[in-house]
């Protein structure tokens, strides 16, 4: 199937943040390839309800981005599905503790990869194809990077190390690609963290210059500007953060 609409390939699409960015580039004409790890469930929802929309215009894609023998079959399958790829959106991240004393290689390999190795290596497969389309990356790094959150080592290490990505990847594939991040604060919290009690994240909230949280769309939002409104900008990390990482 070849397309005249712009492609994206979002990973992990399937919820929260990254099913916000799916759904809002969707609204605005653009074609999805919806990577998944586990949530097979919600992937398929979300294409069958794109679809309903307008037909043919969502595919999903399973894969653990930690194996980077498998990451070239994303883009291949977008390319072989589509026809072209224009946007390659790295969503998708791990985010849990590492102590001193009790992380392992486990931790790292699997923080590393989802949010930093995946990242690298996904944008020098799309290159050629981007470079063709005139197309664009969007990184999700985190309002941290500045300033790293305690005992969150590794995830620390590799959304530090993907902001640094953005801008070298911005120099890089210059003029062509563009290549942007986009950095969240509070704006839903983690699944299965028992450190998020109702205490915590009033604290958190509270440390927001506009004293409430965000909301996925917002992300999406800022996602959608550098992605179709933003043709001058490159190298850049939005902060979408509440004005958090202002008083950190």
């Amino acid at each position: 199937m070849k397309s005249n609409r712009k492609i994206a390939l979002v990973t992990g699409g399937a919820k929260r943040i990254g099913q916000a960015i799916c759904r809002l580039l969707h609204e605005s004409g653009i074609d999805l390839m919806i990577h998944y790890r586990h949530s097979a469930d919600e992937a398929k929802k979300l294409q069958e309800d794109l679809n309903k929309i307008r037909n043919d215009s969502a595919n999903i894609i399973q894969a653990d981005l930690v194996d980077t023998n498998i990451l070239p079959n994303l883009i291949e399958k977008t390319i072989k599905t589509y026809g072209r790829l224009d946007i390659l959106i790295n969503n998708a991240s791990s985010y849990y503790p590492t102590k001193i004393g009790k992380m392992n290689e486990e931790n790292w390999n699997d923080l590393i990869g989802s949010n930093l190795k995946a990242p690298l290596f996904l944008s020098q497969l799309a290159a050629d194809e981007l470079i063709k389309t005139k197309g664009c990356i969007i990184n999700i790094t985190d309002t941290h990077i500045d300033k790293p959150k305690k005992n969150y080592i590794i995830y620390s290490i590799a959304k530090s190390g993907l902001t640094a990505l953005t801008k070298s990847l911005a120099q890089e594939l210059s003029p062509e690609v563009r290549v942007n991040a986009v950095a969240p604060g509070p704006v839903l919290w983690p699944e299965n963290n028992e450190e998020f009690n109702d205490i915590y994240k009033q604290r958190v909230i509270s440390q927001t210059l506009l004293k409430k949280m965000g909301t996925p769309e917002d992300i999406a939002i800022a996602v959608k500007f550098l992605v179709l409104d933003a043709p001058f900008i490159t190298g850049h990390i939005l902060a979408v953060d509440g004005g958090r990482s202002l008083s950190l």
